[in-house]
């Protein structure tokens, strides 16, 4: 193999798929990069195991072949050649090494043989849609911060993605809950989606995905079977297991009765609690509400330290009332409203929270109250 390319087209893609690559590896060969080069490309592929990414960038080639090197070592020689230049990338006759050469600087690779490579991509995909780039990335970006990382109930450490009835309209929502809040997103269903599986998006790969969205008006194709999802973002392909189990009935934890009303600016009171929290313990990040008309008290008592207190307007007219949440959640959760206003949905100091965003944008969050 003999190529000649740009080093931004070359670091960019390297970029998107070495992240993949986990730097531990027991197994050689995932610790690598596979670079195939034919035509007028150079295709990178990463895996490790659960979640593929391939890339194709533009190159010169001389000579058409294949092998894998190190992707993060790669990664680092090209980062740090100087801007503008071009790259040469060379493997020796035996396949042994590749030869990395820009301006005055050159480095030898080890190589291992492409045929080692595993690949994802074998498997028939029953479901095919596309989405705008920027629902798609509204999907994930309002849901992902409440995905579990308590590794007991792996079911919970991803993004469910399914389609649903909803006020006379074919949905596709994304859910995520960690047991203690829960966040629910939905867009129009795309033509295609109808009947779907409903499937669970592992946290590594929306991770991922999150980062490759970069451009909202792409269009992104979706293929979608019972055990992988595909998803083909410009010229990246990502390929990914889903997590094998039952996410469970989040219908039931979302409060359909909450009849009190608190309707706050949404700045105000994430300073405010962000100030209140200063003072909190690392363990215990409660701060308690304490509702009465018009106004609210935010209090957090932290024994080893001290108190805080910070009052704030509200939109309430209703019974007096006091509730504990977890300040980092509130912050969480008050972070994806795009709106000016929150609207927070109480019942009682025990029961799930109900807040929405005043923006339009269809999501919603619950939040399960601490006691304080």
């Amino acid at each position: 193999m003999r190529i000649t390319l740009e080093r931004s087209n070359l670091l960019k893609s390297l970029n998107h798929v070495h992240r993949v690559v986990e730097r531990r590896n027991t197994i050689p060969i995932l610790s690598n990069v596979l670079l195939k080069a034919e035509g007028a490309a150079l295709d990178m592929k990463a895996t490790d195991l659960d979640l593929e990414i391939t890339e194709g960038t533009p190159a010169m080639v001389e000579q058409a072949g294949a092998t894998t090197v190190p992707a993060h070592l790669l990664y680092d020689i090209v980062r740090k050649l100087p801007d503008g230049s071009e790259v040469l990338l060379a493997t020796n006759p035996d396949g042994s090494t590749m030869t990395v050469a820009s301006g005055r600087s050159k480095f030898s690779l080890q190589c291992l043989p492409q045929s080692d490579f595993p690949d994802l991509t074998a498997g028939s995909f029953s479901h095919a849609f596309k989405i705008k780039a920027s629902d798609f990335k509204m999907l994930i970006d309002r849901t992902q911060f409440a995905i579990s990382t308590e590794e007991t109930r792996y079911y919970l450490n991803g993004i469910f993605l399914h389609t649903i009835e909803a006020g006379g309209a074919l949905k596709l929502r994304a859910v995520a809950t960690d047991g203690h809040r829960l966040a629910r997103a939905d867009v129009d269903a795309p033509s295609g989606s109808e009947g779907m599986p409903g499937i669970i998006i592992p946290r590594k790969t929306v991770g991922e995905l999150q980062k490759l969205m970069d451009n909202p008006d792409l269009i992104i194709a979706i293929e979608i079977s019972d055990s992988k999802i595909r998803l083909t973002i410009g010229s990246i392909v990502l390929t990914s297991k889903l997590i094998d189990g039952t996410f469970p009935d989040y219908q039931r934890v979302i409060p359909t009765a909450n009849d009190k009303e608190m309707r706050i600016d949404c700045q105000s009171f994430a300073q405010a609690v962000d100030r209140v929290s200063t003072i909190s313990s690392e363990r215990g990040r409660a701060v308690k509400l304490a509702l009465s008309d018009g106004q609210l008290l935010l209090t957090v008592n932290n024994p080893d330290s001290g108190s805080a207190t910070e009052e704030v307007a509200v939109g309430y007219d209703n019974d007096a009332m006091e509730i504990g949440f977890n300040a980092k959640y509130l912050l969480d959760i008050t972070a994806q409203l795009s709106g000016d206003d929150a609207i927070f949905l109480l019942a009682d100091a025990g029961s799930p929270t109900l807040i929405r965003d005043t923006a339009g944008v269809d999501a919603l969050y619950v939040l399960m109250p601490m006691r304080v």
